[in-house]
């Protein structure tokens, strides 16, 4: 019971240190949070029409864009975790976690729990800014499962960028954090409905993972939560989680070898 205890308090300091970066450096953050409201209101820009297209699922294009800024929030967060790690690789901080008491699967955990809270950040500014530009309501119901799948795929970005800081061990490799997510985002029903789709993109958003969270993710905002929709975006996340999780754990501990 204390050794679980004590595990629970080492991986709630961590993420707190990950969370005490905003405070220390603002101004390091604001691009993450800034950035999926500019691409949401540029998406709409050039999309906007798109939205009086027959069978098209949204009454705005910002509406149905929303959801869309969200996981891009929470990709970025997470290349920005993987990011951090590097740079504490690179300082030479990260070798006393490692002759530390603490388990790897605990170091693994706080650093995804911080980016699982602090893609609160640019979700809560993208929000705001999308009402008060005339976003449609998803509901309380909605609202609060849109965030906590945010939140969830904040956590296997994470896991993404922490796999590929302890094997690069450079924050050179920002670049590949932040497009391996960017582009399992974007090949989805991020631009129009699967119906509307056409070509090869239709095709890979059928098969794309993702594709099942950005659907739940945006179900409040096009029309009711249902379990239907809902359950695959869970197994989704689960996969992913699962498989990036352990591929970050296989390097943690290969890095205290």
């Amino acid at each position: 019971m204390r050794r679980g205890s004590a595990r629970l308090t080492q991986v709630a300091l961590l993420a707190r240190r990950g969370l005490n970066e905003i405070i220390r450096v603002p101004g390091a953050a604001i691009p993450g949070i800034v950035a999926p409201t500019i691409f949401v209101l540029g998406t709409t820009a050039v999309f906007g029409k798109l939205a009086v297209l027959p069978g098209f699922t949204a009454s705005s294009y910002l509406t149905f864009a929303l959801p869309v800024g969200m996981l891009q929030g929470a990709g970025f967060t997470g290349a920005a975790t993987g990011v951090n790690l590097a740079r504490d690789i690179e300082q030479g901080w990260f070798d006393r976690l490692l002759v530390s008491p603490a388990p790897r699967a605990v170091l693994l955990a706080g650093m995804v729990a911080s980016a699982a809270v602090r893609v609160l950040l640019p979700t809560t500014f993208l929000l705001a800014v999308g009402f008060a530009l005339g976003a449609g309501w998803p509901g309380v119901d909605g609202l609060v499962l849109a965030v906590a799948l945010t939140a969830c795929f904040a956590a296997t970005a994470a896991s993404w960028g922490i796999a590929l800081a302890l094997r690069f061990r450079t924050q050179a490799a920002a670049p590949l954090m932040q497009a391996g997510m960017f582009v399992a985002v974007l090949f989805t029903t991020a631009y129009a409905p699967q119906r509307l789709l056409t070509g090869w993109i239709q095709d890979v958003a059928r098969i794309n993972p993702v594709t099942r969270v950005m659907n739940a993710v945006r179900q409040g905002f096009v029309g009711d939560v249902t379990w239907h929709t809902t359950w695959p975006a869970l197994v989704a996340l689960a996969g992913l989680l699962a498989v990036l999780l352990a591929l970050a754990l296989r390097a943690l501990r290969r890095a205290g070898r």
